[in-house]
């Protein structure tokens, strides 16, 4: 499925993120942005030891990362030149702040590849994996804070939401149209 929004190209895919060939792909990080399951497993194991070699520098300038942060390294070995890594928020019903750290999660990273001058990148589903964000509010969430972000600002020509299942998939699909209006 895709739509275009103020110039930039917003698709979903279902597939593996540790494939894709944007400038950059978005990592479901922990705090501690040394690798751990899920999504962070799977970007740290593909794109080898350089990866974790920067996160550990960053980790000992400014400390662990807080939700809702994000900061970039390199891909490695990856096919994406660079990797962003944002800390999404742990699900505690949704009364704690979540959709907003949510929503500040893919603003900061969508502020850090402009900044970095990119011009692709990839984003997984944050946070509705081990942290337990509902699909639903968190497909709404991500989709919302990408759209809005993409009309105001025109920099990013592609923008690619990487689901791992079909179900999920499916949810970000509802959302996207839902959103936009569009059935593609």
């Amino acid at each position: 499925m895709e739509v275009t929004v103020n110039k930039t190209r917003l698709s979903l895919v279902q597939g593996d993120i540790t494939k894709q060939a944007t400038d950059a792909i978005v990592n479901a990080a922990n705090s501690s942005l040394m690798g751990g399951g899920g999504v962070d497993g799977a970007i740290h194991r593909a794109g080898g030891p350089a990866i974790l070699d920067e996160c550990k520098q960053i980790v000992s300038k400014q400390g662990r990362l807080p939700a809702g942060k994000a900061v970039i390294t390199t891909g490695g070995n990856l096919r994406a030149r660079h990797v962003i890594h944002t800390v999404g928020p742990v699900w505690h019903g949704g009364n704690q702040g979540e959709s907003d750290l949510l929503a500040s999660a893919y603003r900061e990273s969508l502020k850090l590849a402009v900044a970095h001058g990119l011009k692709s990148m990839s984003f997984p589903s944050i946070s509705t994996g081990a942290y337990g964000y509902p699909v639903r509010q968190a497909a709404e969430i991500a989709l919302r804070t990408v759209v809005d972000f993409l009309r105001q600002e025109q920099p990013l020509a592609e923008v690619v939401f990487v689901l791992f299942d079909a179900e999920s998939y499916q949810v970000y699909a509802q959302a996207l149209k839902a959103l936009t209006g569009k059935n593609n």
